[in-house]
């Protein structure tokens, strides 16, 4: 899913669409054309995706043997990852170079706040549920507030349920599927604070991950280019030791390396 520009600067996004259905050719052919345009690609995939998405990704990569492709895919629902695709989309036009800009998605992983408001918690898999809770799924008319990130949490939605919110200034993302509720942008939004709620389609893998189209999803984020920018610029830079591109972190996320080990001084008494 690419969410529309957040600002002017935002760059486009490039959907890759039938990655596993589409004849190998064509999609090699697609990303080495993506290369010559832009030099690094950077693919950001949600964990919600078949399987064979993944299989065909790390295909076209190997039989390139390219060092040039970044596949990331962290372990946010839907709206997350679209909103952190669009994060990135939005510091492309920055000085930032292919390895910390890719790097950067870890880190801004950190600042996003994604849930989901359930009608059903019964074939929700990626986030803890009691067996109380599956109990009361099969209620009519309940419903469950659900943050899957940063730190897990389910609530039962009533009087006093309260999910646990950032503790900065952000906007709330907003797509609805098939829940009718005004308890996101009612509730939820006004006790995060957040200084504004904008709505978008659901993206396709959200009924797969929360395992029910019965949901509103919603994500927490920071909306300023230039609060990214000083988040990123922030972090300590250093070289991959292995392919010797820009990184933040310690794992290039284009050839894979990890950071060497420093072997410790061992210091003995006299």
């Amino acid at each position: 899913m690419a969410l529309p520009p957040q600002d002017e600067r935002t760059m486009p996004a490039v959907v890759l669409q039938d990655v596993d259905k589409r004849p190998l050719e064509q999609v090699l052919a697609e990303m080495v054309s993506l290369i010559e345009q832009h030099g690094h690609v950077i693919v950001v995939c949600s964990q919600a995706v078949p399987a064979a998405v993944e299989r065909r990704l790390h295909t076209v990569r190997s039989i390139l043997e390219s060092d040039r492709i970044a596949l990331f895919r962290p372990e946010l629902p839907p709206l997350g990852i679209a909103v952190l695709a669009r994060q990135l989309r939005q510091l492309a036009s920055c000085d930032l170079s292919p390895g910390v800009l890719a790097s950067a998605g870890r880190l801004l992983t950190h600042y996003l706040h994604s849930g989901a408001l359930l009608g059903s918690v019964a074939r929700l898999d990626r986030v803890p549920v009691t067996l109380k809770s599956h109990a009361k799924s099969w209620m009519p008319g309940s419903q469950f507030g659900v943050l899957a990130h940063p730190e897990p949490q389910l609530v039962r939605v009533g009087p006093e349920a309260r999910l646990a919110g950032p503790e900065f200034g952000t906007w709330l993302l907003v797509a609805r599927g098939q829940l009718q509720s005004d308890w996101v942008t009612g509730t939820l939004a006004p006790a995060w604070r957040v200084q504004g709620v904008r709505e978008v389609a659901p993206p396709a893998e959200s009924a797969v991950w929360w395992g029910t189209g019965r949901l509103i999803e919603f994500c927490a984020f920071l909306p300023d280019l230039s609060v990214l920018y000083q988040l990123v610029t922030s972090v300590r830079q250093g070289s991959c030791h292995w392919c010797g591109i820009d990184v933040i972190g310690d794992r290039c996320v284009f050839c894979s390396a990890t950071a060497p080990v420093t072997p410790q001084r061992q210091i003995t008494a006299g």
